[in-house]
């Protein structure tokens, strides 16, 4: 089956199934802060497209105005259902209807901001973006301790581009050149055991909030 009809099925089908709990989520949202239930932020797509992608919001509605572009620990910014979201991934849900508008693909790269793709070697920016960025993909699964790494350095940020950024680009190079419709079904695989794992972890003790990105 070609990656996209792969893609296609796999989000209309996990749409319909995570609908009631989705309509769940929004309402929680409305009722926790001010604000929309999505939250929108351009990153950079398959060939250097800019794309507008979907989360549910985390963050007060004026966060991008109220500090930088990283969320390290526990960020001010961060709602208290936001903070839940973001231990279990729930936010990234949303990325569903990414990958049925076409912007966004089941298992691929992480797609970045515009900001930190201008810190892509030019050798490597086309092979990296030569695939749709994805939900979930290897790097994020191997950088689970991304916000603890952040929240220890001194600046966050020039950690993440001189350190965390070339090992993620190094493994989008990775993936849009090997990757295969089995490799990415293990990937799916094994990122649904890790958000088994982690919602069994948020009822019994608080985890680290996820390093990058706002929302």
């Amino acid at each position: 089956m070609p990656k996209r009809a792969f893609d296609l099925l796999g989000a209309a089908l996990a749409l319909v199934l995570l609908c009631p709990l989705l309509l769940l989520l929004a309402l929680v949202i409305r009722l926790d802060s001010p604000g929309p239930v999505f939250f929108r932020q351009e990153r950079v797509g398959r060939f250097g497209r800019p794309f507008r992608i979907h989360k549910f919001r985390s963050m007060v509605e004026q966060a991008p105005a109220l500090g930088p572009p990283l969320t390290v620990g526990s960020d001010a910014r961060i709602t208290r259902s936001g903070r839940w979201l973001r231990r279990t991934r729930m936010d990234e849900l949303p990325q569903l209807i990414d990958v049925l508008r076409g912007d966004m693909s089941l298992v691929g790269p992480r797609p970045e901001v515009p900001r930190y793709v201008q810190h892509y070697p030019p050798d490597l920016r086309e092979r990296a973006l030569a695939v749709r960025p994805g939900i979930t993909d290897p790097s994020s699964l191997a950088n689970l301790d991304e916000a603890a790494r952040l929240a220890a350095a001194a600046d966050p940020e020039r950690e993440y581009i001189q350190h965390i950024l070339p090992l993620k680009l190094a493994a989008a190079v990775d993936y849009a050149e090997q990757a295969t419709l089995w490799t990415d079904l293990g990937v799916i695989a094994r990122t649904l055991g890790v958000l088994i794992g982690r919602g069994r972890c948020t009822r019994s003790s608080p985890s680290p909030t996820r390093g990058r990105g706002q929302g």
